[in-house]
């Protein structure tokens, strides 16, 4: 059955569609979506999950290496939702986009895990790869397409779960996104659980290694497993064709008002209230003060990129810190990677409790904690999760022996044989190492004994901090965006956690700190700072109500056609962005 034959039926599964099998009152048809997000979850978070240990230890990375192409490859992947919401809405519709994004994803982890085999370059069978530029350009090649597969689907699997719903099922439409969040954290808990395992038993064909093959393989699959899942339910699928993307629109209008601001930039033309003002000859009035509104949000976006590039050091620094510490918990070992579980179990217990018992009693004792007061509290927790981090290195760096550099090494000899042995060093006199008898071993450098349970102080603050900047801020922006550009801010709101990958990168990739404790607390100071501007601008903001502002323009445009159209978009939008609201227990590059 080809992708063709799929895609046939399209035109005629319509959201007129009849007679679909449902359950319980639920479309059937949301099983595969779910079930789908479950695996694509998995699959994602668990090649995450084990990927800077990958770098490090089989690409041979150093950590400033190893954290900058993490953090390049977390940012890709919350750049490219813009180009798969485009895709989507102006040309192959959220359907064709999901499967052919999905099989460019399932290709991409499959690359991965064949990049992992060191057998495959590993020709005098020595256990160490003999071609690593095969092994780093296979590895490169997969993180690309995965970026592009895992951010391009991103905007369109919920929103097209939302469009199997009729106009009367909205409680059901409710239901099916707290299931639909459910499986992402599940996908994402297990997978951060299991994968770290995988990796640390031992594989290969001529030697045994870290098994990364398995540790990638697994996601493989369960992609595969994910893109056959859901092109198995297409037949009970609704399908819209594309209606034209809200984003692109709004692009072109502000691209309009600066070219005619800039063309009538002269005296003589009297200056306007707004500057978008300067697009009314081309756009009606109702659009550009949806855009302003829009502007005004995304004004205090501007800070928020420096939290995630803290927030998302948790798969990069935090974890090679774990790798330099004690993992013994009595029965059992847990892996460095292992380690990142933490965040999303603590979610699952904080966001109730701070729903129920923190924000009440606050409210209670009559403190106005406004959503951008809330925003400004998480990003000084996560500046303080910085600070634990860096008084925990502070603690590991004085258990770590300073070995000496490679110009003040010796060659050194033991013979443990009962006869002395000659031997001949270029460059040396010959000279002859003496035998040895009853050799006892001594250990003179003590293991690291700063247990990885210390992290968990230093990942409670951070969860506390994405838990009231991140759930607060999408909430946030749902309420003071204009009822259709809600995915626009969305958009803007996944920019933010791609510059603030960005952000580390750069920061990693100058190295010019020689303690990794002193770029904990760099990270920590630039946050605090960001965090008073942030508090500044959002003292000088002023809430607005965008369906009453949107009322009065639609009385002073009362066309129908205009009033339908808007409508439309409001419930696309709706389908997508309120549920996103709903899943900051899986904010991680937040898991949405």
């Amino acid at each position: 059955m080809t992708f063709y034959f799929i895609f046939a039926d399209e035109e005629r599964n319509t959201k007129k569609a009849k007679n679909r099998p449902s359950c319980l009152g639920y479309p059937v048809s949301i099983f595969f979506i779910v079930v789908n997000e479950f695996c694509e979850r998995f699959s994602y978070y668990g090649m995450k999950a084990v990927l800077v240990l990958y770098f490090k230890y089989f690409i041979g990375w150093d950590n400033d290496l190893s954290t900058t192409i993490y953090h390049t490859f977390v940012a890709l992947c919350y750049l490219t939702p813009i180009l798969g919401a485009i895709i989507a809405d102006s040309w192959l519709g959220k359907f064709k986009t999901i499967v052919y994004l999905s099989i460019v994803y399932t290709i991409g982890q499959v690359i991965m895990a064949i990049s992992a085999i060191h057998d495959i370059t590993d020709t005098n069978r020595d256990g160490t790869p003999d071609n690593m530029t095969f092994h780093t350009a296979m590895s490169m090649l997969g993180l690309i397409l995965i970026a592009l597969g895992t951010g391009g689907i991103k905007p369109c699997v919920a929103a097209f779960g939302g469009d199997q719903f009729e106009e009367h099922q909205e409680k059901q439409r409710s239901t099916f996104f707290s299931i639909f969040y459910l499986s992402i954290n599940a996908g994402s808990l297990l997978s951060t659980l299991i994968t770290p395992i995988l990796r640390a038993q031992e594989c290969g064909i001529y030697s045994k290694q870290s098994c990364f093959p398995l540790a990638f393989g697994v996601p493989a699959a369960l992609m595969v497993v994910a893109l056959i899942v859901f092109i198995a339910g297409h037949n009970m699928y609704i399908m819209e064709s594309p209606k034209g993307n809200i984003l692109l629109q709004v692009m072109k209008c502000i691209g309009f008002a600066i070219r005619n601001r800039f063309n009538h930039r002269s005296k003589q033309h009297p200056k306007r209230e707004h500057w978008m003002d300067w697009a009314e000859e081309k756009y009606d009035k109702l659009l550009i003060a949806q855009v302003k509104m829009v502007l005004k949000v995304l004004f205090l976006y501007i800070p928020l990129p420096m939290f995630w590039a803290l927030f998302d050091q948790q798969g990069s620094r935090w974890t090679l810190q774990a790798t330099t510490m004690d993992g013994n918990f009595g029965a059992f070992i847990i892996q460095p990677d292992q380690m990142q579980i933490v965040n999303p179990i603590l979610i699952v217990i904080m966001v109730p409790i701070m729903d129920s018992a923190v924000y009440p009693l606050i409210k209670k004792c009559g403190l106005n904690f406004t959503p951008l007061r809330r925003m400004t509290v998480g990003m000084l927790l996560a500046s303080l999760a910085f600070v634990a981090a860096a008084l925990l290195q502070i603690q590991i760096d004085r258990t770590v022996p300073n070995f000496p550099s490679s110009s003040q090494t010796q060659v050194k000899f033991l013979n443990l044989e009962n006869t002395p042995v000659p031997v001949v060093v270029e460059g040396q006199e010959p000279f002859v190492v003496p035998g040895f008898n009853n050799i006892k071993a001594i250990q003179d450098i003590n293991p690291n004994d700063i247990h990885m349970a210390w992290q968990v102080i230093q990942y409670f603050l951070m969860t506390c901090g994405e838990v009231v900047f991140s759930v607060t801020g999408l909430d946030f922006s749902y309420s003071q965006a204009p009822s259709n550009m809600k995915s626009v801010l969305q958009a803007g709101w996944l920019l933010t956690v791609a510059v603030g990958n960005i952000i580390v990168l750069i920061v990693a990739e100058a190295g010019s700190l020689p303690e990794q404790w002193a770029e904990y607390v760099l990270f920590a100071c630039l946050l605090v700072a960001v965090s008073i501007i942030f508090a500044v601008m959002a003292y000088f903001y002023t809430y607005m109500d965008p369906a009453e502002i949107e009322a009065k323009f639609m009385e002073l445009e009362p066309d129908d056609k205009k009033r339908k159209e808007l409508e439309m978009m409001t419930k696309d939008n709706l389908a997508y962005v309120n549920n996103e609201t709903s899943n900051n227990t899986d904010v991680k590059q937040t898991k949405i």
